[in-house]
């Protein structure tokens, strides 16, 4: 622990004894992943909220009084929460944040999440607490967004100690690599409104041997499927109609939905999955895809 630096804000130094505040360090702050990473997720919101005409535009002070975290839940898990639509004190807003919580732990909690937020993190516009909320949120609902690997943050302690502040740092990873979406899906035991996906042969192949399934990854960019569609009903995929050698997100999901195409022209069913659960890397989602073309020409000769 040190002296606290000039960098702390005023409004920062207003502690009581013992207690304790964070802030992200300014300079991580100005790191061009962490950027990336706040922007991807207000477009995020953004895109999930655009028919409750919802605009975020700063994550810590459009989300702290719960408001938005529950419209968001609300979409992606297709429930109704049981909160007043609008709260103006203090004490109804950690109300709603309270029960909105309480739903995310619900769904995530069964999957290993670790819960790095709390109510008073989140209303005291804690963005380290805020961010590793809708990063888990994103990743546990498979959002068709990709999160720049491999975030950490610097994070300043201040604590007030004898009537004297002192800081220390700390780092906080707030994303690892997209190989965190792979063993994450939809709480399929809910017993609430929140859970709406069956659990199907997939997940229990997936319970009992994960680690021998590393080779679907290959199809993640859509080339593989593409060809193997154009192969299997016998004919020349022309090139122009896809990237063969994607370097970009929007290039592989144009890949695997032209994929998906290929497959509806032949007869398939409508695949399970979407294109972004296929490029980020979802396990489960490419083996329902490959199961599709199996079941249709496991006879082909």
């Amino acid at each position: 622990m040190s002296p606290a630096s000039a960098d702390i804000h005023p409004e920062d130094t207003l502690l009581e004894e013992n207690e304790e505040r964070t802030m992200i360090d300014p300079t991580s702050k100005d790191d061009p992943k962490f950027k990336e990473l706040v922007k991807v997720l207000i477009d995020w919101i953004n895109d999930v909220l655009v028919e409750e005409r919802i605009i975020v535009k700063q994550l810590e002070e459009d989300l702290y009084d719960g408001q938005v975290l529950q419209k968001l839940l609300e979409k992606l898990a297709g429930c109704k929460l049981n909160v007043a639509e609008v709260t103006q004190s203090e004490i109804g807003q950690k109300q709603k944040l309270q029960t909105v919580l309480e739903a995310v732990h619900g769904l995530l909690r069964p999957h290993g999440w670790a819960l790095q937020w709390t109510v008073d993190s989140i209303h005291g516009k804690n963005l380290v607490a805020i961010l590793h909320l809708l990063v888990s949120l994103a990743m546990h609902f498979r959002a068709p967004i990709r999160l720049p690997e491999h975030v950490s943050v610097q994070v300043v302690v201040v604590r007030k100690r004898e009537g004297l502040l002192h800081s220390s740092h700390v780092t906080e990873e707030l994303t690892t690599t997209t190989e965190m979406a792979g063993d994450v899906s939809i709480n399929p035991a809910c017993a609430s409104p929140l859970g709406h996906t069956e659990r199907d042969a997939f997940d229990t192949l997936f319970d009992h041997a994960p680690d021998k399934l590393s080779v679907v990854k290959k199809f993640a960019d859509g080339v593989y499927l593409v060809l193997l569609t154009g192969l299997l009903e016998d004919y020349f995929v022309p090139l122009h109609n896809f990237y063969l050698t994607p370097d970009s997100f929007d290039q592989k999901v144009h890949n695997v939905a032209f994929a998906f195409e290929l497959m509806l022209d032949g007869g398939l069913k409508t695949p399970k999955a979407r294109p972004e659960d296929v490029v980020n890397l979802d396990l489960k989602s490419t083996l329902r895809v490959l199961y599709n073309l199996f079941t249709k020409y496991k006879d082909l000769e």
